[in-house]
Parts: C-alpha cells; structure tokens; sequence
C-alpha cells in the first residue's frame, strides 16, 4: 500500500480536531485546576487485593464480585494472565488471578479456571512464580516459608558500608521491603475465612520441592547470593530475640515516619498493602490511628464501576497535571485561565522537606514535586522537570507570580543537586546503581535499583534548557555526552519509564533541541531515521511492551514488535520528529492524518495497548490520559508550527 493512504487534513480539518481535543482535555479538569486520569496495571494489583480482602477478613463481596468481572474480561487467549494488553501468558499473575478467582467463589470447574490452570501447570505450576507470588503463597501457607529468599528483618540495622543497604535500592524497593521484611519475621497466617486453598497450582508438592531459588543467574554475583541465602536460613532462627526486637522497631519507625496519611506509604499500593499487613501482625487493631490510615490509603486506589471494578497501583495527579497542562498551553485556545489553575495546584504540591534522598545528596536544597497527591519523602526528577516547564512557561506568558517562579528556582537547584556521577539522572535517586544488588534473589524482577536513565535525564536536559540561567551549562554537558554514549546503534534510545524506543527517542529528542544541538547533528540524524523506519504503513507508531522482553534492558540488540499504531506512541514520535526539524516531513503528515484520522466524535481517542512502564519485563501501565493529551499536544504543536513561518520548536517539552 503507498505510504500516502491518508490524505493530510486540511487547515479547518487541524483546527477542528485541536478544537475538539482541547475541549475534551478540558471537560476533564478538576475545579481546582488538577488533572488525574486512571492508572490501570495488569491483574496482579486487583488479585492481590481480594486476597488482602481475604487476609484480614475483610470481604466486600459486592466489591469482589465486580473485581471478579474485571479479572475474567482481561484472561488472555492463552488461559492465563499477561502483564499488558494481548500480551503473552505470565506465571505470576496467572497464579494470584487463579487464587482471587476461587477465593472470590469461582469453581475450579469452570471453563475459565480450567483453562487457567492448564495455562500455569504447562509453565512449570506455582512453585516456578516469582518471589513477590511466593511470598503470597507463603502468608496463605500454600508454601512453607523457605520456598522465599531470606530477608531478616535486622537488615534494618546494618550500617550504611555494609553491601546490602536500604540507601543503596530504589525508592519503591525501600518502602515495600521495610513492612516486608517485618512481615517476614512474623509469619502469620491469612485468616482466609473461606479457607480457600490452591495446591492444583503445583506440579510438585510444595513440601517437596527443593529448588524455589534457581537460575537462570546474571552473574556469578548470582550462585554467590544463592549460596548466603542458604547460610541465613540456617542461622536466622538464631538471631538473638532483642535483636530481632529492636530491628522491628525501626522497621515500624521507617514506616510511621513516612505514612503520607490517606496518600499511604511511598504512595503505591505493594508499600501500603504489606503496611497493612505488618500492622495487624503486630496486633494493631483496626480503629488503631496507624492501622485506620493504612487501610484507608488502599481503599482510595479501588475504581468502582457499576459492574466491574480494580485496583490502581498508585495515583498519578501531578504528572497527569503536568502533561495535560502542557498540552493545554499548546492548544492555544485553550485560554488562561485552566492553565493558570494548573499551574496554582502544581505550586501548591511542591515539597518542603528532605525526603530519602538527602541521605545520598545531603547538600541539594529542597525543591521538586512527587508524582502523587502527596509522597514528600519521594519526589521524583521527572515530574519536577515536566512540572517546572510548565510553570515557566506560564510565566513566559506573563501569568505567573514571584511564588511560582521561586518554585521552578528551586525545582533547578534540586534537580543540578542530584545528577549523577555519570552525567545522567535516574528518577528518584542520585548513583542508585549498585547492579550487583539485581542479582540477590529478592530481586528476580531486576528492578531494585534506579540507575540514571535516558528519559529521565533527556527531561531534566530539557527542565535546565529551557529555564536556562547559565549555571547548568556544565550539568547540560555531561548529560548530552552521557546521552550519546547511550544511544542504541539503530539510532534510538532505551525508554524505561515509558514503551520504549519511541518514548526514549522523542525524549531525547526533545532534549536535544532545547539543549540547541542542531538538526543536522549525527546523533539526531539517526535518531529521526529510527523513527522513520519504524513508522507503520497506516502512518502512525505503535511498541510493544515484548521489546523489553526481546531485548532485556536497554541491550544493543535489534528491537521486538512493532505491532500496532495507537495514539499516544504516534503523538511521541511526532514530537520527537517536529524537535528534529521535521515539521514538514512525509512522516510528520502522514502521522498527522492519522492521529486526525483516529479521533473520535467527542475528541478523545481510544488506546488499548500499555505504553508506560513500572518495571521492564515485570510491570506495565496504561495511563488513561495519555490517549489524549499526547495527541492533542502533537497536533497543537503542528498547527502552531505550520501557522507561521518559523519552524523551530521552541520550548523543551
């Protein structure tokens, strides 16, 4: 089929579809001024909250019964559960899916589970899931408790130097492994009132089985954390009693430290959930301040439809705001005052206190903003990067007020304070790159670490361009020559927060114009042919999540699937193409006329693939709103480029 199928729209075609996409972003807003769209994952969160239901004896069974609805709408083709939309069966979340399922009261009869657990013995059975499904078995006494890695609980106390630190792993494993390991210690048992049990989950019985920890390994670092596991096992039940004592009580005093109210802990449900947990282990009764809160935050992230419902993973308001903010401010049209209202919300999450991450970067001054309602131990590099642009921007205008601009002032000096040694960023944390770490048996996902990464630190490039004031001169350096270094030999960039070569592209992209790299420079040559070659022949860009399953992460392999257009990856690539100086491109036009050619009535756009990521390989997301304001900001962009005469790309994002 020729490349041209889709005519390009004509001018009163563009405007009108901005038009209508501006006001469907719109309608959406708050009255203070946020955005927050749905953050949906795959089955794992939901399933695992019915079982928390089932843990404390605490059914909702008209809510079960919804979430019973949704698990049965998203079993794949296979039997079991993957962890994205079609994609493939996955053990782990087939296994927790399977036991909601009986525990909410399906019959293992019934054609779906019979199909299930065919799925999941053909893989190896339960005892082949990973350490986060085994710890769930274990707290059910579906698998004795060696079948998980050993993680005392007196880690709590070791001392910074030691190999094993909670400031050396990543945010999201800090605050999940405190009340984890506490758990851990305890052993209890669920209450599970229905007594639901799954050993027709096991191709071996789960006494018998002798291998819950095996390879494939990474590394040597791999046979050498197989073997120390086998040592604390053996000597963990003779640690002394106030030892264990008082390691408990500093994993309690992390956790109420950092509670974040109705927010939760480190405000994702995997933290809040164990927080749970741990508290009624430890004889909190439910009305118990701490216990209550807990409780509470979990509940908040439970979406309830008439006849379905699930569970969020955690709640994305400042970066919804941000993005859609911007995209507000690229519909011209749009007017002052929703951005203004924006903007204000923005300002007034801003955080005011030194989070986990002074501890790496003890002189960074306080400043940023965290991705969720409130998470002020954690805020994250690239929201406050997104979020700072917007707010100056909204400044250039001439609407802002001293306040903000002293919030994007200190939004800089954060983020200059916590680039790390190599020149990049990672998300939430400076040099969190131990990787010997990835290979302790916990950590089978390979995610413990947040090592800096090409989006994130293509963001921050952007933040400090844009705001330039001369003092990131040489923090803009080293990231442009660290994001060199990094560019895939096909011409793209590893995405880790966001699937994936597209997104990273047009990050860097991004980066690179507001950073004055020219057009004509190599690296974006090659970087504007990878996204040409791997535009569909309908005209629009659509990743599969199986190209970090194909190419592990970030490995300079040829990429995976490119299987579907859909509009969030197309407006990325547009993006990334306009900040290229292709406005005028071939390929620019035809992804124009499809995104135009996409919209629907009402000026949203359907999306059903996950284009965003929690974990590579492990945990996906698809954001709600990145089906509309991403492909409003791209025609935007290209109406307002193509209205005049100047074809630059001027702000950097």
């Amino acid at each position: 089929m020729p490349h041209d199928i889709l005519p390009p729209p004509r001018p009163e075609q563009l405007e009108d579809a901005v038009n209508r996409a501006r006001d469907a972003l719109l309608r959406r807003q708050n009255p203070d001024g946020h955005w927050v769209f749905e953050l949906e994952a795959d089955a794992t969160i939901p399933a695992e909250y019915v079982l928390l239901e089932h843990y404390l004896d605490r059914i909702d069974a008209d809510l079960e019964r919804k979430i019973g609805n949704y698990l049965r709408e998203i079993q794949g083709a296979h039997g079991g559960w993957p962890l994205f939309h079609d994609g493939a069966f996955d053990i782990s979340a087939s296994v927790k899916a399977y036991f909601a399922l009986k525990a909410i009261g399906d019959s293992p009869d019934a054609p779906h589970m019979q199909r299930a657990r065919q799925a999941i013995l053909a893989a190896g059975g339960a005892e082949r899931a990973n350490v986060f499904t085994r710890v769930q078995l274990a707290l059910y006494g579906e698998i004795p408790w060696r079948g998980v890695p050993s993680m005392p609980v007196e880690l709590m106390l070791l001392p910074r130097w030691f190999p094993f630190h909670l400031d050396k792993v990543s945010y999201w494993s800090r605050t999940v492994i405190v009340p984890l390991v506490g758990l851990m210690a305890q052993r209890p048992r669920a209450r599970n009132p229905h007594g639901v049990h799954v050993p027709e989950l096991f191709r071996t019985p789960p006494e018998q089985v002798r291998d819950w920890i095996r390879g494939p390994y990474r590394s040597a670092w791999g046979h050498f954390f197989k073997a120390l596991d086998a040592v604390l096992k053996r000597a963990e039940p003779h640690f002394p009693r106030l030892t264990r004592k008082w390691a408990m009580a500093r994993a309690v005093r992390f956790i109420t430290t950092r509670l974040n109210g109705e927010d939760g802990l480190g405000g994702i449900y995997p933290a809040m959930a164990n927080t749970v947990m741990l508290f009624d282990a430890l004889g909190y009764p439910p009305d118990h301040p701490d216990a209550a809160i807990a409780w509470k935050a979990v509940r908040r992230l439970l979406v309830v439809e008439p006849d379905r419902a699930y569970c969020q993973p955690c709640f994305s308001p400042v970066w919804d705001t941000a993005l859609a903010g911007h995209a507000a401010v690229e519909a011209e049209d749009a007017g002052v005052a929703p951005v203004a209202r924006a903007a204000e919300w923005l300002r007034g999450k801003e955080v005011h206190i030194a989070g986990d991450w002074a501890r790496t970067r003890p002189h960074a001054p306080v400043g940023g903003w965290a991705f969720q309602y409130e998470n002020p131990f954690y805020p994250d590099v690239d929201d406050t990067a997104v979020a700072g642009m917007l707010l100056h921007r909204h400044m250039v205008a001439g609407d802002g007020d001293p306040e903000m601009a002293g919030a994007v002032q200190r939004a800089r000096a954060w983020i200059l304070g916590m680039q790390g040694r190599d020149g990049g960023w990672g998300a939430f944390d400076a040099d969190n790159n131990h990787t010997f770490l990835n290979n302790i048996p916990f950590a089978d996902h390979g995610a413990l670490l947040d090592p800096s990464t090409a989006d994130v630190t293509a963001r921050c490039v952007s933040f400090l361009a844009q705001t330039a004031d001369g003092s990131e001169r040489e923090a803009i350096a080293r990231a442009l020559a660290w994001l060199r270094s990094e560019q895939e030999s096909d011409g793209a960039w590893f995405g880790r927060w966001g699937t994936n070569f597209i997104y990273g592209t047009w990050s860097v992209l991004c980066a690179f114009n507001a950073a004055g790299v020219p057009a004509s420079d190599p690296t974006v040559r090659r970087a504007v042919h990878f996204l040409e070659e791997v535009q569909r022949e309908d005209g629009g860009w659509g990743e599969d999540n199986e190209t970090y399953a194909l190419n592990g992460v970030g490995a300079k392999a040829p990429h995976g699937r490119y299987t579907r257009s859909n509009p969030s990856q197309t407006a990325w690539a547009l993006l990334g193409l306009m900040a290229a100086g292709e406005t005028e491109s071939p390929a620019v036009t035809r992804g124009i006329a499809w995104l135009a050619s996409q919209q629907k009535k009402n000026g949203e756009w359907d999306e059903a693939p996950y284009t965003a990521v929690g974990f590579p390989r492990v945990f996906y997301l698809r954001y709600h709103g990145y089906k509309l304001f991403f492909p409003l900001m791209a025609m935007a962009r290209y109406r307002k480029l193509m209205r005049g005469n100047d074809r630059h790309v001027a702000w950097g994002f």
